[in-house]
């Protein structure tokens, strides 16, 4: 699969998460292709930490994953949302790797690694 160039349209975007819209769209999204949802405190020097992480993932130019990021200040009930429908205990920072409309991984705080990140959705994609 070829790789679209990145910027606003390709997947290494940060796509934020606004709405339970937004959520429910991305979820949806997951049934044809793998999703990462990353919930994010603005105000956590480790959830900061796990940003970076994420982006580094982001920066790799194989990288073809749509990620999406929610702000639990600016949007709890996005967060919410994610926990209740996905059916997950809440925590941030926060990453789960959607398939399916089901959770196949996650990770939170130091766990949160670009590298583990990869390893993730490639064996997510082998299993697809």
């Amino acid at each position: 699969m070829k790789n679209p160039p990145p910027g606003p349209d390709g997947p290494r975007v940060l796509r934020p998460l606004t709405s339970t819209a937004a959520l429910d769209a991305a979820i949806a999204r997951s049934a044809s292709a793998p999703v990462i949802l990353f919930k994010h405190s603005e105000t956590c020097g480790m959830s900061f930490q796990a940003h970076e992480e994420l982006l580094q993932a982001l920066d790799d130019p194989a990288w073809d994953t749509d990620t999406y990021i929610v702000s639990v200040q600016r949007h709890r009930d996005v967060s919410n949302a994610i926990a209740d429908i996905l059916r997950t205990r809440h925590a941030s920072p926060q990453v789960l790797l959607v398939s399916g409309g089901e959770v196949r991984w996650q990770a939170t705080h130091m766990a949160i690694r670009a590298d583990a990140l990869r390893r993730a959705v490639a064996r997510e994609r082998q299993t697809a």
